[in-house]
């Protein structure tokens, strides 16, 4: 049967195509979930006689707005925790929350939540990472908006997966059900180049490749980033990206504040999107976009309101008049981004960085009728000076909020007309959110306490490999093994020789786990001391997993710069008791069945323990953790036949 024609009429229409056409007195024709013709009024109510009408009362219909980059369900964490450092915020609460909280039901939830507030706000499509994805899915369906969405990628352990294997895994069955959706559009998303790993960001890149999907991934955010990677890989970000194979995919990179001109043509020619987050940004003192250089260099750049938990909405109305106006403050120069570009960030070119603009973004024949209705005749938004055709979208950036969206078109269908909410209810919602925010709330009465909190709240910390390998055993003779070490034909990296005095600051709830202050003296070859390196480690409860080829640990481990001195540590996190060690260690890192390993020749002088030759490795993967494990063995009974003598404990363990 075929599908009846709907006419939107009585309308100021913004086409926001490639011409800009707009039409005072226009009209729009609907079939299904399609657009069949824009023009004048006259003409389109002509061509379609026996259509059913829609008076729009004079008002803006548009296309309905793009928002490129957000996390919805986060809309339960908004105002959590605000005013800090992104290191602070990030660790500190937004991911212990997460950890305790984020299940399918909380992301249902916030999902839900998120639609309400975009749909009053006028978006019909947004671009969504973050856990649980199948679910984010099945509730954007039900409520009936368009959206690209990512199932999060990243090393560390996250509420649903236990690692990247797990998480990837999650990311291709999603790929798979959704693929086809009228709706929903999948895509890989890998969190950021800090949390993820060379091997991490290479699979999601084929990935993508396998399915023809979007790759979705947060960089150069902040100057931090930008310093990690340059010092950690020798490149800046997207040189790095481009050469773990990610702009041969659909690229969306968000944020992207610290990008040069350089890295910005590399992007062009690679047809990434870029997401622009003015608010959150500023909110997180992340910086201030290079967004003019941006569009010069012709990439399509979007407009995103980051989740609500860094913003703390999703009001795109906001963003795009915040868009219009920071570079010109930023350049001194008030012709720079005008307000119908800012208004093409917002929809035909946001779409376009999602690699969508085939489907949505502007009102033009055979595309999805995604559209809003938009009324500019209360008091704000008077007069209206019609000499110049331009001033409308001026009027709809500078003037307009988001309470002027009076009706709300997703593929033909109405979610929201005469201001009210056709597929959801806001007040069950409400309720039920505000009952999540007092269980969160009872949560952080002992997190306030936390050791890991306190730790992240100076600043500086960063999350450590959580599977940990490791092996040892007692040795009578050093210089055997020295010489075995150098005879035996292993690929050596490094050596290092250290005089260590670590610190233990113990507390008695075991769940705390512990910190570890350590003064490392660089040894060289004379014996002399050339320089000391102070560092904090916070390491979480152990939780063993025995192979047969030995002991791979799983637990947290946060690793940071100690500025401070070893009484204000003390003074600070007032621990219980304390155990200091002190050893002369020897360490070289060695490349062993191309496998990265640290072998150390630890004397333990303080106490007394004697001399231990130690094998160690860290990984974020627990199928490497394992097969580590087996070759750490095979290492040490290389260097010192330990007729399965071994020693899986930490010295501190010894005491």
């Amino acid at each position: 049967m075929k599908d009846s024609v709907l006419v939107l009429h009585n309308a100021h229409v913004l086409c926001m195509d490639e011409n800009f056409q707009q039409f005072e007195r226009g009209a729009i024709a609907i079939s299904g979930s399609k657009i069949l013709e824009v023009g004048h009024q006259a003409d389109v109510l002509a061509k379609y006689p026996k259509a059913s009408l829609k008076d729009c009362g004079g008002k803006v219909l548009m296309p309905g707005l793009v928002n490129a980059h957000t996390h919805v369900p986060m809309t339960l964490l908004r105002g959590l925790s605000d005013d800090l450092r992104l290191d602070v915020w990030l660790m500190g609460y937004i991911m212990p929350v997460e950890r305790e909280f984020v299940d399918n039901d909380f992301v249902r939830l916030g999902t839900k939540l998120a639609c309400a507030e975009l749909v009053r706000s006028g978006v019909t499509t947004f671009a969504d990472m973050y856990y649980f994805e199948d679910a984010i899915a099945e509730a954007t369906a039900e409520v009936g908006m368009r959206a690209l969405l990512g199932q999060s990628v990243l090393k560390f352990p996250s509420p649903d997966a236990a690692s990247y294997e797990d998480s990837l895994e999650a990311c291709r069955e999603f790929a798979r059900k959704w693929k086809n959706h009228p709706l929903i559009y999948p895509c890989v998303a890998p969190h950021a180049p800090y949390t993820c790993t060379d091997d991490i960001l290479k699979a999601c890149a084929d990935l993508a490749r396998d399915f023809d999907i979007p790759i979705q991934m947060h960089l150069a955010e902040s100057t931090s980033e930008v310093d990690g990677v340059r010092k950690e890989k020798g490149m800046p970000v997207i040189p790095y990206i481009k050469k773990m194979g990610l702009l041969d995919a659909k690229l969306i990179g968000a944020h992207c504040v610290h990008i040069d001109e350089g890295e910005m043509r590399a992007m062009k020619n690679a047809n990434a999107g870029i997401a622009h987050n003015p608010t959150s940004n500023l909110k997180l003192a992340s910086g201030i976009a290079p967004v003019v250089k941006m569009l010069e260099s012709g990439i399509n750049v979007g407009i995103g309101t980051d989740g609500p938990a860094s913003n703390n909405d999703l009001d795109m109305f906001e963003e795009i008049r915040l868009a219009a106006l920071l570079p010109k403050g930023v350049t001194g120069d008030p012709t720079v981004v005008p307000a119908r570009t800012a208004l093409l960030m917002g929809t035909r070119m946001g779409a376009a960085s999602l690699h969508l603009d085939k489907i949505t973004g502007s009102l033009e024949p055979g595309k999805r009728a995604d559209l809003i209705l938009l009324d500019t005749s209360r008091v704000h938004n008077q007069p209206r000076f019609k000499r110049d055709a331009g001033t409308i979208y001026s009027q709809i950036v500078y003037a307009a909020k988001a309470s002027d969206v009076c009706d709300v078109m997703v593929n033909g269908k109405w979610l929201m007309q005469n201001s009210r909410l056709l597929t959801i209810d806001e007040e069950s919602l409400i309720a039920e959110a505000q009952k999540f925010a007092e269980r969160v709330d009872a949560f952080f009465v002992p997190r306030d306490r936390s050791v890991l909190t306190k730790l992240i709240s100076i600043g500086g910390a960063i999350e450590g490999e959580h599977f940990e390998v490791q092996a040892k055993c007692k040795i009578d003779n050093v210089q055997s093994v020295l010489q075995k070490i150098q005879k035996s034909g292993l690929e050596i990296v490094r050596v290092r020789h250290y005089k260590e005095f670590d610190t233990y600051l113990m507390f008695n709830d075991a769940e705390q786990g512990y910190v570890r202050y350590r003064e490392d003296e660089f040894v060289e070859l004379d014996g002399t001391i050339s320089q000391a390196r102070y560092r904090l480690t916070h390491v979480g409860p152990s939780r063993e997993e025995k192979f047969d080829s030995g002991v791979v640990l799983s637990r947290s481990r946060y690793v940071s710069s100690a500025q401070h001195s070893l009484r204000f540590y003390r003074e600070y996190f007032r621990p219980e008791k304390e155990i200091t060690i002190e050893k002369d260690r020897r360490r070289w890192l060695v490349n062993f069945k191309g496998t990265e390993y640290f072998v150390n020749l630890d004397q333990v002088k303080s106490p007394n323990l004697g001399t231990y030759l130690e094998v160690k490795s860290r990984t974020w993967s627990r199928h490497d953790a394992q097969l580590k494990a087996e070759i750490a063995n095979e290492l040490l009974n290389l260097l010192v036949p330990t007729n399965g003598a071994l020693d899986h404990r930490d010295y501190l363990e010894m005491l």
